[in-house]
């Protein structure tokens, strides 16, 4: 890495915790889920998955408003409308909001939402990045399908670089030969960027595999590599969901999943710690 090395490790041994919300940290335990749908598709849909999470114990509300698309005959999301319907659910449940931003200049749009994601595609939005380094806000910054761990942390440093300590990475699965998934969820990653890093790490097993099966093993997997939480998706019916139906679980699902990982989770807390000593 050439320049100052503001994401790496060294510069913060202890690591990085960035607040989301009072006693809501990412970066210091315990493990943080986020959840919610692809897309912010109506208010009736946002409100119900906002209940759902909230009710499994979530604590942080995700949902698309602008949504940038492969295809632009696809539902490109509410845009405004939607991060307003997002925010208000997200408030009336007590969550906090994550969604993206795509241009800086809707950064007035975005006040009620605690964490503003930087997509994939966006990566290496220089632009944005730039614009999003001068805000007080957290940023997760997602790593691009075709993108090296150190292209990926070398996009983190142009946030840090210009003011905004505030940051979060976030592997959402890269682009391999494999064909029986969307993506390939990359978990060495996981772990090389808490090696190299001192910012928080998360894993999106929803659009890293695309397959809904295989959400809860890779929530638990990312947990025992010392991923400090993961973004997943959830609709209330997700064959009808106006994008990512096939990644998304429905809401008896997602709450079996938060039981079926937290459950063993402080066991698996207290085996790594032991292991450690």
């Amino acid at each position: 890495m050439t320049g100052p090395g503001l994401v790496l490790r060294e510069r913060r041994p202890q690591g990085t915790c960035v607040e989301l919300a009072p006693g809501l940290a990412l970066g210091a335990r315990p493990f943080v889920v986020m959840a919610g749908p692809c897309a912010v598709e109506d208010e009736r849909q946002i409100h119900e998955a906002a209940a759902a999470v909230a009710q499994a114990g979530c604590p942080v509300l995700r949902g698309g408003a602008f949504k940038p698309r492969t295809s632009p005959y696809t539902f490109q999301g509410l845009g405004a409308a939607g991060v307003r319907l997002l925010a208000d659910a997200a408030n009336r449940h007590g969550l906090a909001a994550v969604t993206e931003i795509l241009d800086p200049a809707d950064l007035p749009l975005f006040e009620g939402v605690a964490l503003l994601q930087v997509g994939a595609r966006n990566m290496q939005n220089f632009a944005l990045l730039r614009k999003l380094a001068l805000i007080n806000k957290p940023v997760l910054l997602k790593r691009g399908p075709s993108a090296t761990v150190k292209e990926w942390l070398l996009a983190a440093e142009y946030l840090l670089a210009g003011g905004n300590s505030q940051v979060v990475l976030c592997e959402r699965g890269i682009k391999t030969f494999e064909t029986e998934m969307r993506n390939t969820l990359d978990l060495a990653a996981v772990a090389l960027a808490r090696e190299l890093s001192h910012l928080p790490v998360l894993a999106d097993p929803s659009h890293g595999t695309g397959r809904r099966s295989l959400i809860a093993p890779l929530c638990r997997a990312a947990f025992a590599l010392g991923a400090d939480g993961v973004i997943i998706e959830v609709h209330p019916c997700p064959e009808r969901a106006l994008s990512d139906g096939a990644q998304s679980l429905d809401f008896k699902g997602f709450a079996e999943i938060m039981q079926a990982l937290y459950a063993p989770l402080p066991a698996i807390a207290r085996a790594m710690s032991a292991s450690a000593q």
